[in-house]
């Protein structure tokens, strides 16, 4: 079991932004079927939860990384 959580770990990894929220377009659109039980729309739900949790944290990394150039050629981090 702690392999296939390194190996799913490793995907979310691997995955980029714009994917992960294709994945939660899916998760949504499995959510929004009247035909799913309730067990598989908690499943999903949490599926979706955790590409949630690696798409802020993708986001937060990215806008760390950020800089912004002053007139005065400066370089600071964006936002401050």
């Amino acid at each position: 079991m702690e392999e296939k959580d390194k190996t799913a770990e490793n995907a979310a990894q691997e995955r980029t932004l714009e994917e992960n929220f294709a994945l939660l377009d899916q998760k949504i659109a499995q959510l929004e079927d009247s035909e799913i039980s309730l067990e598989d729309s908690f499943r999903v739900y949490k599926e979706g939860m955790e590409l949630l949790k690696e798409c802020s944290a993708k986001i937060d990394t990215v806008e760390k990384k950020m800089l912004q150039i002053n007139q005065d050629g400066t370089i600071t981090e964006f936002g401050i």
